[in-house]
């Protein structure tokens, strides 16, 4: 059996001294991996960076086998961002992420929209860290985990929320939220309804908020953690000039 579809490069380990398996976001296929010859060589390899986009033919003898990738290249979006420490490790920590919290072969058509469009965003330099943490809440949502950010869960108000809960997920205003703010996430202006800037400060709350609740449903579960690539990522933001 095959199939043809469009993908990018999520990750790429060596198999043997010539050959690679690689696994694909692809559009009608999910998280899939498969077995490049001559992936782990010269000719190849340049193509499968995390992140670069690829037109991929699969075939294998059963639909559960590893099967065997023929691949094409698209856009090369890791070399347009080898300039940018901060824009290279962005791309790192989604690619890891993506890679570690889907399950392989369930598709997610949404999740592959908003992937492509952050990956043309990081490589014509624009606005991707806080488009990265909206792709963080969609995968939350696409695996059945989704946040509840539109209203206050005490006051039904769709007003000045600033906090979310770390159990329950859904948002609360500052007014309700003061007795016990402490123990809360706070939600930053960019995710609200009413939408607000994503300043230096406003994206560690974006990041903080996602990563707890990714970590608690979708890895924790799972034995595993975050990325250590997510948390490079969060220190190159820390370390200098804010941007959205």
């Amino acid at each position: 059996m095959d199939w043809r579809d469009r993908g990018f490069v999520l990750s790429m380990r060596p198999l043997g001294e010539r050959d690679a398996v690689v696994s694909l976001l692809t559009r009608d296929h999910g998280r899939h991996p498969g077995l490049v010859r001559g992936g782990a060589g010269r000719r190849l390899a340049p193509m499968l960076q995390p992140g670069n986009e690829v037109q991929a033919v699969w075939r294998a003898r059963l639909a559960d086998h590893l099967g065997a990738y023929a691949l094409e290249p698209g856009a090369a979006h890791a070399g347009a961002v080898l300039d940018s420490p901060r824009r290279l490790a962005g791309l790192a920590a989604i690619c890891a992420l993506t890679d570690l919290c889907l399950p392989e072969r369930e598709p997610h058509a949404a999740l592959f929209e908003g992937f492509a469009v952050l990956m043309a965003v990081l490589a014509a330099d624009g606005p991707w860290a806080a488009l990265m943490v909206r792709l963080e809440l969609e995968i939350l949502k696409d695996l059945g985990f989704g946040l509840d950010l539109s209203a206050c869960a005490v006051t039904g108000v769709t007003e000045s929320l600033a906090f979310v809960s770390p159990r329950s997920g859904r948002a609360v205003t500052a007014g309700a939220a003061a007795p016990y703010e402490d123990r809360l996430l706070r939600l930053p202006a960019f995710l609200t309804p009413a939408g607000g800037p994503a300043e230096a400060r406003d994206l560690a709350d974006g990041f903080a908020l996602t990563g707890h609740f990714i970590e608690r449903h979708i890895l924790a579960p799972q034995g595993r953690s975050l990325p250590s690539a997510r948390q490079r990522l969060l220190s190159l933001l820390g370390s200098g000039a804010a941007i959205c």
